[in-house]
């Protein structure tokens, strides 16, 4: 992985089976567990954990999607199937070793599509790691076949500029429902690298035929920023060359782009030409990290992933505006700087933490997420008052006991529990039982992938 290409990721695993005990305390600002160890909110409980599988042990889980009783947890060295029929006895049905970092997933029907960010000898399975500045390297899209849940069946591979650091599916409409579209956000070109020149600052748009994904091809390469993003701020991570995550809202064919240095509203009326119809920068964002709607479609919570995932910034010296999330009203197309919002309990200056991805708890009238901070843990926060975003329950481990980053890359919930990717400890299943979250149990979606939002009640109908 060459370290000109990639910033935000560690490179240094660790396998760490660690043996924790649960305790359900109240952890003031200045507390910090022992190594390892668990420790909630009162209304936080840990249900299960699921170490990872052989052959991934050693590399670190990333993201997750959901479709019926299955979890698909990527990992920089492929992606596991968990069966979460019974979220207390979760278990690994299959496990696919595959390398190329950042194994992003989104799950469609019986199709698995997968985000490569690191440039491979070619699109197998067997690759090894190559230079980017080779014309024949390979980084993009595979895709998948899941129908068989324990022998999963690799289709096809689509090579895109960049490789593809993050991927968001996005249902097609009308005559296009037979398709499923991929954009696919890549950033940091440099002029050494024959597929990553800049200026970039494009997404590519990948059109799957769902009964021909054999047929999957690039049909757009729409410029985010035809006039260059946002450049030159005092603090930025990266200059802006594209996007690090989308989060589309499909039914109201909007979309909300977490660009590096630019936070962007996307018209996705026309799948394969979005256009941007609002763009916004903060001073104290170094990395617009990812997105997230409301229900209603008049929020968004844009994360700011400051030092890249790896540095300590959940401390007092960093403080509350900066490594955190900022929350925007939507006014008439437009975004409306409401707050910012950080977990209130610093974290020792060793732990890697600061906001990462998240997803809503579908409860009718109240905006409530719940949201991964790396070695932060797990936090829930009602956002309902934009001005005033507060948490209400959150799940988190000590240090690492051997050292090193670590903590959960992603939490969502789904079907009434959270299910978190944590780097080492493999898949937990976290619940929280408070009476402004149970509603949210009523609502059982078939399909879950976070960077697609639907409205609870198209979820709660199956879509």
């Amino acid at each position: 992985m060459p370290a000109s290409r990639r910033i935000g990721r560690t490179l240094v695993v660790v396998a760490a089976a660690v043996t924790t005990l649960i305790s359900t305390v109240s952890v003031q600002a200045t507390d910090i567990p022992p190594p390892g160890e668990i420790v909630t909110s009162a209304n936080v409980s840990h249900v299960t954990n699921v170490p990872k599988p052989a052959g991934l042990e050693t590399t670190i889980n990333t993201d997750i999607a959901f479709q019926g009783d299955y979890a698909y947890v990527g990992n920089y060295g492929g992606f596991s199937i968990y069966d979460i029929e019974d979220p207390k006895r979760a278990e690994v049905v299959s496990s696919v070793v595959c390398p190329g970092y950042q194994m992003d997933v989104a799950v469609y029907g019986d199709l698995l599509f997968t985000a490569v960010d690191n440039s491979r000898s070619d699109d197998s399975c067997s690759s090894v790691g190559q230079v980017a500045s080779l014309k024949e390297s390979w980084e993009g899209v595979r895709i998948f076949d899941v129908s068989d849940k324990r022998n999963p069946r690799y289709v096809k591979a689509v090579e895109t500029d960049c490789g593809s650091h993050t991927l968001t599916l996005v249902p097609g409409k009308g005559r296009d429902r037979r398709d499923v579209y991929l954009y696919v956000s890549s950033y940091n070109p440099s002029a050494s690298f024959p597929d990553c020149r800049p200026p970039h600052d494009k997404i590519s748009v990948i059109k799957v035929p769902l009964r021909n994904p054999e047929g999957a091809a690039i049909v757009g390469t729409p410029v985010v920023f035809p006039d260059g993003g946002n450049e030159s701020q005092p603090g930025l991570l990266l200059p802006t060359s594209g996007c690090h995550d989308i989060t589309v809202y499909a039914e109201k064919d909007i979309a909300a782009g977490a660009c590096m240095g630019d936070g962007v509203l996307f018209d996705i009326s026309d799948r394969e030409k979005p256009v941007v119809t609002a763009r916004v920068t903060d001073p104290n964002f170094a990395f617009w990290h990812s997105a997230t709607f409301n229900n209603e479609g008049t929020k968004v919570i844009f994360t700011d992933e400051l030092g890249g995932g790896s540095a300590a910034t959940c401390n007092e010296a960093i403080g509350p505006n900066r490594g955190a999330d900022a929350v925007y009203d939507l006014k008439r197309g437009r975004f409306a700087f409401r707050s910012y919002f950080k977990i209130p309990r610093h974290q020792a200056d060793a732990e890697n933490c600061v906001a990462h991805n998240g997803s809503l708890i579908p409860v009718k009238g109240r905006d409530i997420m719940v949201q991964a901070w790396y070695q932060g843990g797990v936090s829930v926060v009602d956002f309902t008052d934009s001005a005033r975003p507060q948490e209400i329950g959150f799940f988190e481990r000590g240090p690492e006991p051997k050292g090193g980053v670590g903590g959960f890359w992603s939490a969502y919930y789904y079907n009434g529990h959270v299910y978190g990717s944590d780097f080492h400890n493999g898949l937990d299943v976290i619940k929280i039982n408070d009476k402004r979250t149970d509603p949210a149990r009523g609502v059982r979606p078939d399909r879950l992938n976070v960077q697609t939002q639907a409205s609870y009640r198209e979820r709660g109908h199956g879509h």
